[in-house]
């Protein structure tokens, strides 16, 4: 899997929030977004998953050849904490229900996920319920542990504890080798496994 940008750039209003960003993301490679608060990280994260529309330019998922725009998004997954989880259903219902879109990687079920997050016993409990913590810890494993080739993740320490921290970096060790990883951070700490390093600021008008 490649990600290739070619003089891409986003505008709101009259305003550019970047602009002439040529790059090509590579699989089996992890790359950090990096730049000042506000400056458009987390904008180009979603413009990369698609999910943002960019505004001049042009952003070309290949695997063999040339995939579709409208079908991007089945080969990333994405964790970030303005992505809100279903709060009416419980954990083990909002995994099933994942995976009915997005499989989970070989392997893996809705119980050994549950049981890798350390979230046994709030498996029957409805999302609304569990803390800040808990709930970024199942934003991780959605997209970290769905079977895809591209893994974004936006600010993913964001209310971790120590021991969250720990389990997001053993989670990208042990699944992330062969895929394609971009998170868009200030952090070292999120980002240092990282061996490809970019500043949005470098792509300022």
């Amino acid at each position: 899997m490649k990600i290739l940008l070619s003089d891409a750039g986003k505008r709101y209003n009259r305003e550019w929030i970047f602009r002439h960003l040529t790059y090509e993301f590579e699989q089996a490679q992890a790359y950090a977004i990096t730049g000042n608060n506000g400056s458009g990280k987390s904008t180009l994260l979603q413009i990369i998953s698609g999910a943002v529309q960019h505004s001049e330019g042009t952003i070309q998922y290949h695997e063999d050849d040339l995939i579709a725009a409208d079908v991007q998004h089945r080969f990333a997954a994405m964790a970030a904490p303005y992505l809100e989880l279903p709060e009416e259903m419980t954990l083990t219902e909002f995994l099933t229900f994942h995976q009915s879109f997005k499989a989970f990687l070989p392997g893996l079920t809705v119980k050994t996920i549950i049981a890798l997050l350390g979230l046994e016993r709030a498996a029957a409990k409805q999302i609304r319920y569990f803390s800040s913590g808990m709930k970024q810890r199942v934003k991780l494993a959605q997209a970290i542990l769905s079977d895809v080739p591209v893994v974004l993740l936006d600010e993913p320490c964001t209310n971790l504890d120590a021991d969250g921290i720990s389990l997001y970096h053993r989670l990208i060790n042990e699944y992330c080798a062969e895929r394609l990883v971009i998170v868009s951070s200030n952090d070292e700490v999120e980002y240092k496994f990282c061996n490809h390093k970019i500043s949005i600021m470098d792509y300022k008008e």
